[in-house]
């Protein structure tokens, strides 16, 4: 009979739009969760024939609730640095706990702080993960998730960084006179004593066990715009002192002409067993004034940039929009120690909701890639920033009305169907 398809059409009614209101509670109520995404509740139809002509039976409707994954929130600006935000696709990579065993999942929600052991959390307490970075700055991607860390800095305080870049700009005087030896000169003569240089000066590197060292950059004068230069160390402490010479030429402005290739780069060996230290030497550029330069005021050193060292205490952190992660230290160091992944995937609204803002990989989604912020479709990073949640209020209180009306009309129907089933048992009597 098809009363009694209209009464279970009705109770259809009844569930689907309960199962909407249900998303509608839980978009306001996450109203102001960070990186929440809203669910979007669309219906569809239950036919039980189509090919019927003389008499109908009713299917009723069901609820096909949408997430709207993919769909960005607006960011909001935060007063906390480790309060990070994602402007584009992709999500965040972050685990329950600090093993690598531990459960990986994607979140939006970047409110992250250190925890007591150090670890960045957010407010689900998924640990935040990424790439460590080496000395040199550079990472390993697999494009696995088990190479990627939990980012961790607390364990860097007291630690040492070697030195890998060392900068010089020094004024080098144009009328200083020819220096005697000029005639004579043998490289390694400014390391040995025998020849003393016209302008020396004296910086101290470090090595991978934090030990500070000193290195000298000399020149003599050997003609017009012409000097000789000898990098050198103290002997007893490298294995080799001379560690690169080679000729200096500025052009009739005082410009930087030429350099020597050998200045390029530095490696050094320590006699003490550290490790061998490749220093990036930086001396200028031909033609600028952002190196060495040869003017008539006094030679001097004007500035001088050397990284390494003992780490001291970690005072703050910083992300970049490409997601490096450097850790600063109440001494003015600063040191990249992440690189924070985006993972995208081809579906992002086909992953699987799970508790604490989160979500997992599933046959609709497709398989994750992560890079780099900014590579590939990925998203920038925005530092000091925290992605809103992504529903909008007035259009839920909309949507709770025409539920509630959706609602009451579908009892509607049952309460009929059963009076119009009354009246067929009526005609017994």
């Amino acid at each position: 009979m098809s009363l009694y398809s209209a009464l279970y059409a009705g109770v259809s009614g009844l569930s689907a739009q309960s199962s909407a209101m249900a998303g509608v509670a839980d978009n306001i109520t996450n109203i102001n969760t960070v990186g929440y995404k809203g669910v979007q509740t669309e219906f569809r139809t239950l036919v039980t024939d189509g090919r019927a002509k003389t008499s109908y039976s009713a299917g009723g409707v069901t609820a096909a609730p949408q997430a709207l994954i993919s769909k960005q929130g607006m960011l909001q600006s935060s007063s906390s640095d480790t309060d990070i935000a994602i402007d584009g696709a992709g999500f965040f990579v972050v685990r329950a706990g600090s093993a690598p065993s531990s459960e990986v999942s994607f979140t939006r929600a970047g409110s992250f702080k250190p925890d007591a052991e150090g670890y960045l959390r957010n407010t689900s307490g998924l640990i935040l993960q990424g790439w460590r970075l080496d000395t040199q700055g550079n990472y390993l991607d697999t494009g696995s998730l088990d190479t990627l860390e939990p980012v961790r800095l607390s364990d860097l305080t007291g630690t040492a960084m070697p030195t890998s870049k060392l900068e010089i700009r020094a004024n080098l005087q144009s009328t200083t006179p020819i220096n005697p030896a000029a005639g004579t000169y043998v490289a390694g003569q400014m390391q040995s004593g025998a020849v003393t240089p016209d302008f020396s000066r004296a910086l101290d590197v470090y090595d991978a066990q934090g030990t500070a060292h000193r290195v000298t950059v000399g020149f003599i004068k050997t003609g017009a715009n012409t000097w000789q230069s000898e990098i050198y160390g103290q002997a007893g402490d490298v294995t080799t002192p001379l560690l690169a010479s080679g000729t200096v030429t500025f052009d009739g402005e005082g410009n930087l002409a030429t350099l020597p290739a050998s200045f390029n780069a530095l490696t050094i060996n320590w006699t003490n067993g550290a490790a061998p230290l490749n220093v990036d030497l930086n001396l200028g550029d031909p033609g600028s004034l952002n190196g060495l330069t040869q003017f008539g005021s006094e030679s001097a050193l004007i500035s001088s940039i050397v990284d390494g060292g003992v780490l001291g205490n970690l005072a703050s952190i910083e992300v970049s929009k490409t997601g490096r992660v450097s850790a600063v230290f109440d001494d003015g160091t600063t040191r990249e120690v992440f690189q924070l992944p985006i993972a995208t995937f081809a579906n992002p609204n086909g992953l699987t909701r799970v508790s604490g803002n989160a979500f997992q990989m599933s046959a609709q989604s497709g398989n994750v890639a992560i890079n780099k912020a900014g590579a590939l479709g990925a998203g920038m990073i925005a530092s000091g920033s925290l992605e809103a949640s992504n529903v909008d209020l007035a259009g839920e209180f909309t949507n709770m009305i025409r539920f509630q009306r959706a609602y009451s009309a579908s009892s509607k129907i049952i309460t009929t169907v059963d009076d119009m089933l009354q009246e067929v048992s009526n005609l017994k009597r």
